[in-house]
């Protein structure tokens, strides 16, 4: 049976020195996937996670349990956070209030995209567009409290956001484009098996 949230905080709370093994084994690799979406290196992530579970297990009897799923969307508030702070201290983000032209075409279809694929394309954006991105799709935060979060501004965020978008379109078209011709070249060389038989 999956221990519960409430079970596991329970047991952390009781003194349960394996209860704090458990925490840190069932969201380590959660955690990775996160600061991986705002850092694409994983060496510089491995040590955003070192600081964030330090905070994590130094302040988890502060933690104010809401119910299923509170304890993870905290982890991934504090490793968001952290990967955040990491990078102003590191000098790279870059913003910008230029935006964009507007894409030729429509948003290509990203849900024939494989999850992996798209997450190392996000990984490959300018640092601004990767963090306005991941703060305003899987933080859901609005442009103001992006500009609040990375001390920019409103106009800043919906370029970088718009920016972000015409990369990934970009990406995202040339990707289904070169599956498309794998996919042909597949079924010329099958074709051709067929004929020699």
């Amino acid at each position: 049976m999956i221990e519960t949230e409430r079970q596991l905080l329970d047991a952390i709370h009781c003194g349960d020195r394996q209860a704090l093994r458990r925490l840190y084994d069932r969201y380590s690799g959660y955690a990775m996937a996160i600061g991986l979406r705002y850092v694409p290196e994983r060496d510089d992530v491995r040590d955003i996670l070192q600081d964030s579970f330090i905070s994590i297990l130094t302040s988890i009897n502060e933690f104010d349990y809401r119910g299923e799923g509170s304890l993870k969307a905290w982890i991934s508030r504090i490793v968001a956070n952290r990967a955040i702070d990491w990078l102003k201290e590191h000098e790279r983000l870059h913003f910008t209030d230029e935006i964009p032209d507007a894409a030729e075409e429509g948003v290509p279809e990203v849900e024939n995209v494989p999850p992996d694929i798209l997450n190392r394309m996000i990984g490959q954006l300018p640092e601004g567009c990767r963090m306005v991105l991941n703060l305003f799709v899987f933080e859901q935060l609005s442009h103001k409290e992006i500009a609040q979060r990375l001390g920019i501004r409103e106009n800043s965020s919906a370029s970088q956001l718009s920016r972000a978008k015409k990369i990934l379109a970009e990406m995202v078209k040339e990707y289904l484009y070169s599956q498309s011709d794998e996919r042909e070249r597949l079924e010329k060389t099958a074709i051709r098996a067929v004929v020699t038989l």
